[in-house]
């Protein structure tokens, strides 16, 4: 909730109808709190009915009055000042001015639940060496500040379906809260004897898949992370998916080794948690032919849903010795 003296309060709460609604200057300086990127989907256009969208990429932009929070999105037309790095966190923000924007979620994915949003349509950044002594910025604790309007906004993009952010220069990396640190609860429910022995090995998903029986294998594999990619974004402007990522493990049991793909939510919990020598237990996935790979190859695929796979990460004393999958190759010592 906007406090007394917020200059949000005061420029964009005088304002009527969404239609028809002519550009609110501010003419107090803004801070430039916090940018983040993201890429549209098929509804981002009706969101910038007058603007031509050249590119992949959004930005909500975080600005402050001091006394407040306000979180809008950039318009596609000044996307060039990011790109140039002229519009960045801290940069200070004279002549902004605002736009009622539609904020319904588009259909079947995440968006802020706040009815009211904001479009920054044109502004002037300020200068780094230019007198700032009037912005009295100083320092913020930008966590204590409240935000305008009736609620925070949820931690997702504003102008598209998608559940994460993208860092601001490239797509190999994570960014935001949503990347879990530590494992999740452990979703493994079988009886703790199962949970220390595997149904089925590599080999045999090989020689089950060459085979012909394809598609979900319910049976536990336990198996050791010898390599871990770089995350892969796949995200398109003609494609809704909340969270287009991929990465690929390396694993190998004592029969033989694989590659694990995870997708899309599947890596948001699990991609930073997971590191080669972990063990992992799978079930629930589905077994295909490697992408690129040879006839005979075959992939793991661990997805959140059809169906939704369960992975664990297990610790060494879980796994029976004679079922543990081999150290990896090679070790890496520290003085």
């Amino acid at each position: 909730m906007a406090v007394d003296g917020c200059v949000f309060h005061r420029i964009l709460s005088r304002s009527g109808s969404v239609q028809n609604q002519a550009p609110l200057l501010c003419r107090e300086l803004l801070l430039v709190l916090q940018l983040r990127r993201y890429s549209r989907d098929q509804g981002s256009s009706v969101y910038f009915p007058q603007s031509v969208l050249s590119g992949d990429d959004l930005y909500d932009v975080t600005l402050t009055d001091r006394d407040c929070r306000l979180r809008v999105t950039l318009d596609p037309g000044l996307n060039q000042l990011v790109e140039r790095r002229v519009l960045r966190a801290e940069s200070t923000l004279s002549q902004a001015s605002f736009c009622h924007t539609l904020s319904a979620q588009v259909t079947g994915g995440p968006a802020s639940p706040r009815e009211v949003s904001y479009r920054l349509v044109n502004m002037v950044v300020r200068e780094d060496d230019e007198d700032d002594e009037d912005a009295g910025f100083g320092i913020l604790d930008m966590d204590s500040l409240p935000w305008f309007g009736s609620s925070e906004p949820a931690d997702v993009p504003l102008r598209a379906s998608r559940s994460v952010f993208l860092p601001l220069w490239n797509n190999v990396d994570y960014s935001g809260e949503a990347w879990r640190e530590a494992p999740p609860p452990e979703e493994n429910d079988e009886e703790e004897e199962e949970g220390r022995r595997p149904a089925v090995s590599v080999s045999e998903l090989r020689d089950y898949f060459l085979s012909g029986q394809r598609g979900r294998a319910r049976g536990q594999l336990i198996v050791r992370i010898t390599n871990k990619s770089q995350l892969m974004y796949y995200g398109r402007a003609d494609r809704n998916c909340d969270c287009p990522y991929k990465a690929v493990l390396e694993v190998c049991d004592r029969t033989g080794s694989a590659s694990v793909v995870l997708w899309n939510s599947m890596c948001v919990r699990w991609y930073r948690c997971l590191k080669p020598g972990d063990i992992i237990s799978l079930r629930q996935y589905r077994v295909k032919q490697q992408y690129l790979g040879e006839e005979g190859d075959i992939e793991i695929s661990v997805n959140s849903r059809n169906p939704a796979a369960h992975l664990d990460l297990l610790p060494e004393s879980r796994v029976l010795s004679e079922y543990a999958p081999p150290d990896p190759p090679y070790s890496f010592c520290s003085r």
